[in-house]
């Protein structure tokens, strides 16, 4: 009897995953990847799927997020409006007007006019500029990290945002609550609210909010914004890569941002107000009308599109985007990312890419913190190569900045890595920016990795032991898991 309940309880599992999977059609590679864990792990398969096997979040969350569409487009209103008197002086080239369509179908606003841009490659140099920054603050500045960590020189920021609340600055922090989950339980924290600093914990863990919703979804997103005015983003938690898991093997963190200047500041504003109040417990208009903002003039010539993606806002609207741009690319497409874990139809983009003649270079680091991600990495390897395209290993440390350039005239840039995890699962931020000065600036910072980087060749690369080539093929099956 007992053994008959316990095949009748596996075979409902199993019919209860085959039915979900079938209902919520996911990619074919994501619903055979599960359905094959749910029959090589009777039970446990089953479990992980309903835990983490959809892009699943809470009623609750859901009704929020809805709300911050609506918030997002009422705050965002009067800087569309102001961009259409500015784009009247700045306009996109005739070939990226269907990007830019692209991107505002999938995430509701056009390219803002009238930027200034600059990029920043040296983390050191770029705590000491946030703190700098936050010291001129008057009316507010918020903050939004997927880690914070202690140690170094990020101590200048915690410095700076203690005197901004001590001279009456609306200050509001908001920080992943995983990603974070050392710093939460440090000192820090305490610190910051004693000085009158709101935080928050962003996606909090639980049982019930593990029940209801995945719990793996993460806000790593890296954003600043002082008095509306100016911003930084990039691929830079806030960490001193000195101190910053030295015991991973990896050597120090390679990061980059952008300071920004001018009407696009209001958007990036918007997605840190938007998450805050997504967050619950608070109301809009008290936020906007604590931190003061405003729509700004016009400070440079770029024009520049926000892409904020993530489960429950924007579908696969950054997969779409993606896609565009190399699908776009007639002479190059150089790409630089930690985690090189695609799906499917951006290998075939790039494979494509490469067989019309355009020169494709990947660009990654050549020890990364993810035993896992590194085997299912080098399994693609292969497809790139053999179809004309590069893969270079960077051997300066972990390189973590992400980034896209295409013909010199377009860039994506910000914190979404080149894997499912970036595109399905985590709340990231990106920015599309048409404009030549930055991306030459861009493309100098990833030759610059490129010169420090070794060329993976196609006939060594396919002589390496079978082992090896069996481990990586078997880590490229997780791939849809990771």
């Amino acid at each position: 009897m007992f053994s008959f309940l316990i095949i009748l309880v596996h075979a409902v599992l199993m019919s209860a995953v085959i039915i979900r999977v079938l209902l919520r059609r996911p990619a074919r590679g994501v619903a055979l990847a599960w359905l094959l864990m749910a029959v090589m792990l009777p039970y446990v398969g089953a479990i992980l799927y309903f835990l983490i096997g959809e892009r699943r979040i809470s009623r609750g969350r859901a009704e929020r997020l809805a709300r911050m569409q609506d918030d997002f487009r009422r705050i965002t209103a009067p800087l569309v409006a102001q961009n259409r008197q500015l784009r009247r002086q700045v306009e996109l080239l005739t070939e990226e007007r269907p990007l830019e369509r692209v991107a505002e179908s999938c995430f509701g606003a056009p390219a803002i006019a009238g930027n200034r841009l600059t990029l920043a490659a040296n983390t050191p140099d770029i705590l000491k500029c946030i703190a700098t920054d936050i010291d001129t603050a008057r009316i507010s500045v918020l903050v939004e990290f997927y880690i914070w960590s202690e140690g170094g020189l990020t101590t200048y920021v915690l410095e700076a945002l203690v005197r901004a609340a001590g001279r009456g600055v609306k200050c509001l922090v908001l920080i992943d609550a995983m990603g974070a989950g050392r710093w939460w339980r440090g000192a820090e924290p305490e610190t910051l609210r004693r000085a009158g600093v709101e935080l928050r914990a962003a996606l909090p863990l639980g049982l019930i909010r593990g029940i209801a919703g995945r719990s793996d979804l993460r806000l790593h997103r890296k954003i600043v914004v002082v008095d509306g005015r100016v911003a930084w983003t990039g691929s830079m938690n806030m960490v001193d890569p000195r101190f910053f898991k030295q015991d991973a093997g990896v050597g120090e963190w390679v990061d980059a941002m952008v300071r920004v200047e001018g009407p696009v500041v209001g958007v990036l504003a918007a997605v840190m107000i938007t998450d805050w109040v997504a967050e619950g417990g608070v109301a809009l208009d008290k936020v906007l009308a604590e931190t003061g903002l405003a729509p700004t003039s016009a400070q440079g010539s770029a024009a520049v599109q926000v892409l904020a993606s993530g489960p429950g806002e924007s579908g696969d609207g950054l997969l779409q985007v993606v896609l565009a741009l190399i699908n776009a690319a007639r002479r190059e497409v150089v790409l630089t990312t930690p985690y090189f874990v695609p799906e499917d139809s951006l290998v075939l983009a790039l494979r494509g890419a490469a067989a019309r003649g355009v020169r494709v270079i990947v660009v990654l680091p050549k020890r990364i913190d993810s035993l896992l991600v590194r085997h299912a990495s080098r399994s693609f390897f292969d497809e790139v190569i053999s179809a004309g395209g590069e893969i270079h290993e960077f051997k300066g440390g972990l390189l973590h900045t992400k980034s896209i350039t295409v013909d010199g005239e377009q860039a994506m840039f910000g914190t979404a890595n080149f894997d499912m995890r970036s595109l399905w699962l985590n709340y990231e931020i990106s920015l599309l920016v048409y404009d030549k000065g930055f991306v030459a600036d861009l493309r100098g910072l990833q030759q610059g990795y490129l010169d420090n980087s070794e060329a993976v060749l196609l006939m060594p690369w396919a002589q390496r032991p079978v082992g090896a080539r069996l481990v990586e093929s078997t880590m490229r099956l997780m791939t849809p898991l990771l």
